[in-house]
């Protein structure tokens, strides 16, 4: 199975829900985390806890890991090899990934739980200061 090293990302973040057709919101300025996914049913948005959009269904208090490095296209099983420990240990996962590279993000209340199912199945993780 694929093993991998993640970053934890410092400070706290939300996922908010705009309807469809709102206007996307401006990213924030410095943030380490900001994603947005527009769809025919809603507004998605990934931002530090603080930038959330106004009138925005928010679900706070999230935790992000990144996935240390550039990952090639071609690498298979990246996310089901972190989701899966983090499943059998009954901890929620919202995924996010990029051209270069993946996020998770779990609740702030379940990252030692998180961190220690990470670690169990063999991925690395570094220091946060959270």
């Amino acid at each position: 199975m694929v093993k991998v090293e993640l970053e934890p990302l410092t400070g706290s973040f939300s996922v908010c829900r705009l309807p469809a057709g709102a206007e996307p919101p401006a990213v924030p300025l410095e943030a380490s985390l900001f994603a947005l996914v527009v769809t025919s049913d809603e507004v998605s948005v990934v931002c530090p806890s603080g930038s959330e959009p106004a009138a925005a269904k928010v679900e706070g208090g999230w935790s992000a890991f990144r996935v240390a490095g550039t990952l090639d296209f071609g690498l298979v099983g990246i996310l089901s090899a972190l989701t899966a420990p983090l499943a059998q240990a009954g901890i929620s996962v919202f995924a996010v990934s990029t051209y270069d590279t993946d996020y998770l993000l779990v609740k702030t209340s379940q990252v030692a739980a998180a961190r220690d199912a990470l670690v169990a199945a063999g991925h690395r993780i570094g220091v946060a200061s959270w």
